[in-house]
C-alpha cells in the first residue's frame, strides 16, 4: 500500500522505486527509460498517490511493476481504454500509459487512435524496439520491410508503422519523439508532456538486444548519431551534424518535400514551430529518417481535455433536467418479463 505523501514532501528517484526486482534482459532499454522516469517525477510535485502507470502486455508493460506509484497491468492492447476510464472516474490523476510498438500498434492501434483523437489527458509512451520481444522475436508493426525474424523467415513484406505519424493523423495534442540512450532528453521530454493538458504521445526507440540489437544504431552510435539526429528546438533553425558540417533543413516546393542541404549553401530557413496549427511542418519532421527528428513535433495548447468535455456535459445536463434517478433510466423505455 502507498505511503501517504503530499507536495511539500520532497521526492526522490528512490522514492519511486519499487521494492521488486527490476527483470529485464541485461542492456536492455527499458532500464534507461525507467530510470529516467523516476528522475522525472519528483520535479512535478506530485504525491506519489496521485500518478498512475497503466500497462498493456509486453516488456514494456512491466513498468507498473517497478514504480512505486498506483498501477494496472491490464491485457494485450487495452491500456489506452483502461486509463480512459481511470482518468474519467479521477480527473485529478496524472496518468501514464506504457506500452510498445507491438502491444499498442497491433492489437491496440484502435484504442490508441481513439484516446489520441478523443484529447484524453493521458501521456502515452511508446517503446519502439521494431520488434515483438517478449513474445520472442516476432515482427511487429514497426518492424522494417525485409524484417527477418521467426515470424517471418523470408523477410517481412508490411510496410512499417510510423508512430508519431499515426498519433499526429490522430490528432494528438502533443507528439514528440526521443530516445533510450539520452536520459536527459528524455526527461526533458517527459517534463514537457508532464505539463501538457490533453493527449500526449511520445515514442522513445528502444534498443532490444536480444531479438533486434542495435536497430536504431545510426541514430544512438557516437560515430555515427550527429548526422543522424536533428534535434527540435521552438523557434530555431533545423540544423543538424557537427559543427565543422553542419547541415540544414530546408522546404524543397518542387517535391513538396523536406530537403538536406550544406549550412554554408543559400537556402531559405526552415524554423521549427511546434504551435502551428496546421500539423504538416510535423508530419514532414515525423517522417524524415536521415537525420530523424528528436523532441517535440507538435504541441497544441488551449483544447479542452475529453474527461473536462464530458464533465461539462453532465453538469449541463444536471442543470437543465435534474440529477435524474437510476430506477427512471432502467424503466424508461420498453422493457420485458422473461419467465
Amino acid at each position: 500500500m502507498l505511503q501517504q505523501t503530499s507536495p511539500q514532501n520532497t521526492l526522490t528517484k528512490k522514492d519511486f522505486a519499487s521494492s521488486q526486482d527490476v527483470r529485464w534482459c541485461p542492456g536492455c532499454g527499458d532500464y534507461s527509460i525507467l530510470a529516467a522516469m523516476q528522475a522525472t517525477l519528483p520535479l512535478l510535485g506530485l504525491p506519489k498517490e496521485k500518478i498512475v502507470f497503466v500497462s498493456g502486455i509486453g516488456c514494456s508493460s512491466r513498468f507498473p511493476h517497478y514504480m512505486s506509484t498506483y498501477g494496472f497491468h491490464t491485457i494485450h492492447g487495452r491500456a489506452p481504454a483502461f486509463a480512459t476510464g481511470l482518468k474519467l472516474a479521477n480527473p485529478d490523476l496524472s496518468v501514464w500509459v506504457i506500452t510498445g510498438d507491438g502491444d499498442g500498434l497491433s492489437i491496440g492501434g484502435n484504442h490508441l487512435i481513439h484516446a489520441l483523437r478523443r484529447n484524453v489527458d493521458l501521456k502515452i509512451l511508446l517503446f519502439n524496439n521494431k520488434i515483438y520481444g517478449l513474445t520472442k522475436g516476432q515482427y511487429s508493426p514497426t518492424s522494417d520491410i525485409g524484417t527477418i525474424a521467426k515470424s517471418t523467415p523470408y523477410g517481412s513484406l508490411d510496410r512499417a508503422f510510423n508512430p508519431c505519424e499515426l498519433a499526429l493523423a490522430a490528432q494528438a495534442s502533443f507528439v514528440a519523439r526521443t530516445i533510450d540512450t539520452d536520459p536527459k532528453h528524455m526527461q526533458e521530454v517527459f517534463l514537457r508532456a508532464a505539463a501538457h493538458k490533453g493527449s500526449c504521445f511520445i515514442e522513445i526507440l528502444q534498443n532490444c538486444v536480444i531479438f533486434n540489437d542495435k536497430t536504431h544504431a545510426d541514430i544512438t552510435a557516437p560515430q555515427t548519431r550527429d548526422e543522424h539526429q536533428l534535434r527540435l528546438k521552438q523557434g530555431e533553425q533545423l540544423l543538424f551534424g557537427k559543427a565543422d558540417e553542419q547541415k540544414a533543413i530546408t522546404f524543397d516546393r518542387e517535391s513538396m518535400s523536406l530537403k538536406v542541404v550544406s549550412a554554408s549553401e543559400k537556402f531559405e530557413p526552415l524554423l521549427h514551430d511546434e504551435n502551428a496549427t496546421s500539423p504538416v511542418l510535423a508530419q514532414l519532421l515525423a517522417t524524415l529518417h536521415s537525420p530523424s527528428a528528436l523532441g517535440v513535433l507538435r504541441c497544441i495548447e488551449g483544447l479542452s481535455s475529453y474527461e473536462e468535455d464530458v464533465y461539462a456535459q453532465n453538469a449541463k445536463l444536471k442543470a437543465a433536467k435534474g440529477p435524474g434517478k437510476l430506477e427512471k433510466l432502467l424503466f424508461s423505455a420498453d422493457s420485458w418479463t422473461i419467465e
